[in-house]
């Protein structure tokens, strides 16, 4: 049957494929369809309904669900199809339709969840049996138009605050953590990021291909770590990726093509404003200053006479463009034999700035991020009871960009005068032979010119780390039942370099114009220090080499005795060493080692009752030999409500009850400052130039002398958490599942400098001491909700919603009898502190009869007020007091949902974020300084005359740094609260019958989908999940295209 309409459809997905690869396919003749009826009834033999029956191994899925009496109709390709049948709280059922045209069906209940299994520490356990705090998150959850799978991560699991402070190529990471952040000082707060067992840092995982993973888990609580020992202190993010399957070659491609452009864009006042502003600003200070720019120029700017003489630059529109469009293509294939199993990726993905270019270059100076992974996993069976598993990644990044990094570039709009000259001078006769950019400038004072700080030259870096793994897995049953061994040996190699390369610009300013024939000379100020070539320079500490070789052995045993007592047992030991080639003093060119021992003992009777226990004895070179090792210890149980006799009969209704609880006791030994590699030894530099002295009556003999920088200190040691955990989990009508989880963790052995030490005592560096406390908790919860209807219609949805907050226990500080509220005890970590600001002052008077505030420069009306907190009749420290939110997000929650009628799929995702608090950078802002530009926020709403608002935005103009208005108060705190469309997608696979010939029954799905596109909050001048971070790189927003191959 070959009709006009089947010849177009093929027609049409011969030109989509073409747009991806060209090739040759090979035709298969069109099978006809085999109609299968039947019914699905239960073990008492009762109909059920919504029973999912899919044929397996289709592309896209051909599946259906059971009526209201429980029959079912579908059409499947041939009798060698096989039909799974599949509802929850029931085993699943697979069934070969042979020559059967009616197949009626019987599910057995099982409430316990056996076929499904969670990722945990160094393996997997049946997910009713987990007692400690995990979540894991579907892939599908984490495919999203960008090159950085961690912008993912917000608000989609629970447990875990995350927020993106930048949208520039290559410095987009997204920060995270798991629970909040319960320790302070400049120790490692971030979770422990694991990808294939090994340790790997935000960028590695940034680059990670979605496609590429098979699992993505993230342990919370002391259990589900400890087996991580120290590494695991701050939670650990897992990830594992896919392997090969037995059976035939699959194929895999996707492409996609986005357009992506600042989600906000910060708005400066025009030049005319700018100038009528700036003489504002002297009078208001001084009611005798002579305005800086005159009536003349600021009307002929106005009027646009001649752009070179009078120049009114929009920076921002000169250096940057609307959009940009980035591209991303990956490509997977796997397969294998009863012998030998394999996985094979590649990615390349290219993401474009929005600096424009300068066309007279030779160069181009926006930035151009290449970033190419390769992956290869093979699985061999070397004997029946023998695997050894090979893994080989690369990853690697070609950055060019600006010299100074495109956030960079977005400042120095901010600091450049809009009016003082031309961005550059067009070539008259008088300069015909000049071959280089005639640049403006200003030969009287320094400025900026971010248009030939843009264009000068460029930046190279080129970053790749490879990786090579080989896993050894025995199985050990020959000696008891259950019994495996397996080893692992890794060695990873990292290095980056950078490049610039740039000219000196030449700088030209006016020095003649004639107003009657509007004619101008100008000329070059900077002859001997310009230049018209490029010359390179290679940043020594953006330098970086180092590897690391990790070793792991794993005894496991998991055996179940008289068909109700399971019993598992796990001991591991890992040992790691660390290389760097970029040390910066003796110690730290020492090769960083660690070791651990760490054991899991679990115990399930009828999968009911469930009880796990797990140490880990971690050794670490930081501390002295008598603290050297720590072992830490923690367990947890559980109970499986569901599955007891007496809940037969709620079963329909609530189909999963379980409790559990977990408590233990987790070390953590990456304190204090990387430098401080021993703290039992002493940094002394044996040559400091700063201690040194000079000697003679002319000064002509001088040495250098020693410098110390730390003291030994043999009783610094661990810094140590109890974690708790309790959580209940709930599943309805076998279509929702409802996860809650309060969690409390107190820290002890926080390193901190000590203040109570005499200056009597002559110390040349700063001592530190195991003497802070933390105490962090919060409570998460997360729902899943999924339902079949008729005639293939489906929906899906999800939330989750996190709270944690820490605050200081103990805190070595001054001891405050009177002004209490300077004490960081009881408040939270990260929390803002500053004046408390009441308004702006109304007239001098009320200046001169109120506590004095002096900041360097006297207030006057207009200035900002502070409240005198301690009533001591002047503004000073002890004022200061705890402002707002803490700066790190104590809320973060994620809702979506997604539905899918036949071939078309549609899904949104939404992420909020609450109870933070974020400062506006005062300085970066403030307009007039040092040739700093006009917000027009600040020239829509400032203090004047003219405008006595007591609560502008803006306190007095002034053309300097004015301190009183500059300190950080609550003038200058803002709510960094907001929810936002984070992600939506529409996707449509084509009907088998379309593709079957062309891709050997494979598949292939069209989607166009966004990120970032819509935000609702509060704050106004900028995207608020920038925070402070406003006036850097904006974040994103993408419109994408993307197609998916499968064959």
């Amino acid at each position: 049957m070959k009709s006009g309409h089947s010849k177009r459809g093929r027609r049409i997905v011969l030109c989509v494929i073409g747009c991806v690869f060209v090739g040759t396919s090979c035709l298969f003749s069109q099978e006809e369809r085999k109609r299968v009826t039947g019914r699905v009834t239960d073990e008492k033999g009762e109909l059920m309904v919504g029973v999912a029956v899919t044929e397996e191994h289709t592309a896209p899925v051909n599946g259906v669900v059971t009526d209201m009496d429980g029959n079912y109709i579908i059409s499947v390709a041939s009798n060698n199809s096989v039909l799974k049948f599949s509802y929850l709280g029931y085993e699943e059922k697979e069934i070969r339709v042979g020559s059967e045209k009616v197949i009626d069906v019987v599910l057995k209940e099982s409430t316990t969840e056996l076929n499904e299994v969670v990722a945990v520490a160094f393996g997997k356990q049946k997910k009713n049996s987990v007692v400690g705090a995990i979540s894991t998150v579907s892939v599908k959850e984490l495919k999203a138009p960008t090159s950085n799978l961690t912008t993912t991560l917000g608000g989609r699991i629970a447990g875990v605050i995350s927020y993106q402070r930048s949208g520039e190529p290559g410095e987009d990471n997204a920060d995270f953590f798991i629970r909040g952040v319960t320790t302070f000082g400049a120790g490692k707060v971030n979770p422990l990021i694991l990808i294939d067992g090994i340790e790997v840092g935000r960028t590695e995982l940034a680059r990670l291909r979605p496609d590429d993973i098979e699992s993505f888990s993230v342990m919370k609580d002391a259990t589900s770590t400890a087996l991580y020992g120290a590494r695991g202190a701050n939670g650990v993010i897992l990830v594992t990726t896919r392997s090969g399957e037995e059976g035939k070659v699959q194929v895999f491609l996707r492409a996609e093509n986005s357009i992506s452009a600042p989600t906000k864009n910060v708005k400066f006042a025009d030049g005319v404003t700018y100038m009528n502003m700036y003489n504002e600003a002297l009078l208001a200070r001084d009611p005798f200053a002579v305005p800086y720019y005159s009536r003349e120029k600021i009307l002929s700017t106005a009027e646009g006479i001649n752009p070179i003489v009078y120049p009114n630059n929009d920076w921002k529109k000169m250096l940057f463009k609307d959009y940009t469009m980035n591209q991303r293509y990956d490509l997977n294939v796997k397969g294998g034999g009863k012998i030998a199993r394999y996985y094979v990726s590649g990615s390349f993905s290219q993401d474009h700035g929005i600096l424009k270019v300068d066309k007279r270059n030779n160069f181009n100076s926006n930035i151009d991020l290449k970033s190419y992974t390769l992956r290869a996993n093979m699985n061999i069976n070397l004997t029946r009871t023998s695997e050894l598993v090979v893994r080989l990644n690369g990853l690697f990044d070609d950055y060019t960009g600006p010299l100074d990094g495109g956030s960079e570039m977005y400042r120095k709009i901010v600091n450049a005068n809009p009016v003082d000259f031309p961005a550059f001078f067009p070539p008259d006769e008088a300069h015909a032979h000049v071959r280089h950019i005639m640049f403006g400038g200003i030969s009287t004072r320094s400025f900026i010119n971010p248009y030939a700080d843009m264009v000068k030259g460029y930046r190279n870096y080129d970053r790749s780390r490879m990786s090579a793994q080989m896993e050894f897995n025995q199985d050990l049953s020959f000696i008891t039942s259950g019994l495996k061994f397996r080893g692992m040996f890794n060695i990873n190699r990292t290095s980056r370099y950078d490049t610039q390369r740039s000219y000196n610009p030449y700088y030209y300013e006016v020095n003649y114009y004639d107003r009657t024939n509007n004619t101008y000379t100008y000329h070059n100020f900077n002859e001997s220090g310009g230049t018209e070539y490029l010359d390179f320079n290679i940043p020594g500490e953006s330098r970086l080499q180092s590897s690391s070789v990790y070793i792991q052995a794993i005894a496991d045993y998991n055996r179940t005795f008289g068909k109700k007592h399971t019993v598992g047992a796990m001991l591991v030991y890992l040992q790691n060493e660390i290389k760097d080639a970029s040390p910066t003093s003796l110690q730290l060119s020492l090769p960083s080692r660690n070791m651990g021992l760490s054991g899991r003992l679990t115990y399930g009777y009828d999968d009911r009752y469930f009880a796990e226990f797990n140490f880990g004895y971690n050794g670490s070179e930081r501390f002295d030999k008598n603290h050297r090792f720590g072992f830490f210890p923690s367990g947890g149980i559980a109970w499986t409500v569901s599955n007891e006799k007496f809940w037969e009969r709620y079963v329909k209704v609530i189909n999963n009850l379980k409790v559990r609880a977990t408590y233990g006791l987790v070390g953590n030994d990456q304190i204090g400052d990387l430098k401080d590699r021993f703290f039992y030894l002493s940094e002394v530099d044996m040559n400091a130039s700063r201690m040194g002295s000079t000697f003679g009556k002319e000064g002509g003999y001088s040495r250098r002398g020693i410098l110390i920088t730390r003291y030994a200190n043999p009783n610094i040691t661990w810094e140590k958490a109890r974690k708790l955990n309790v959580a209940a989990s709930i599943g309805l009508f076998n279509e929702l599942d409802i996860e809650a989880e309060y969690f409390r963790e107190i820290r002890t052995n926080i390193l901190m400098s000590r203040v109570s030490v005499p200056s009597t005592m002559g110390l040349a560096a700063p001592i530190k001491a195991n003497v802070g406390e933390a105490e962090g908790h919060g409570f998460e919860f997360s729902a899943d909700y999924h339902h079949f209807f008729k005639n293939k219609i489906w929906v899906q949805g999800k939330a989750n919603f996190t709270y944690a907050t820490g605050k200081y226990r103990k805190y070595e500080e001054p001891v405050y009898e009177k002004e209490w509220w300077k004490s960081k005890v009881g408040y939270p970590i990260n929390q803002p502190y500053g004046y408390l600001a009441e308004r702006l002052f109304v007239d001098d008077n009320e200046v001169k009869n109120s506590p004095a505030q002096v900041f360097g420069t006297e207030a006057i009306a207009g200035d900002i007020k502070f409240k005198d907190v301690n009533g001591d009749h002047q503004i000073t420290e002890l004022d200061i007091v705890p402002l707002g939110y803490p700066t790190v997000p104590e809320i973060q929650y994620g809702f979506g949902a997604s539905c899918g009628y036949k071939n078309i799929d549609v899904s949104v995702f939404f992420q909020g974020v609450a109870r933070e608090s974020f400062w506006i950078d005062r300085e970066a802002i403030a307009p007039f300084y040092n040739g700093h530009q006009v917000l027009q926020v600040i020239a829509d709403d400032y203090y004047s005359t003219e405008n006595p608002d007591l609560y502008a935005f803006w306190p007095r103009l002034s053309t300097f740094n004015h301190k009183n208005n500059l300190q950080r108060s609550s003038w200058w705190l803002r709510d960094g609260s907001f929810l936002r469309l984070k992600q939506a997608e529409i996707g449509y696979t084509f009907p088998q019958e379309m593709t079957r010939n062309f891709l050997r029954g494979g598949s292939l799905r069209i989607y166009v989908s966004g990120t970032n596109l819509l935000l609702w909050s509060k704050f106004k001048l900028w995207d608020v999940e920038m925070g402070g971070n406003g006036l850097g790189y904006p974040v994103q927003r993408v419109f994408n295209v993307g197609i998916n191959v499968n064959i």
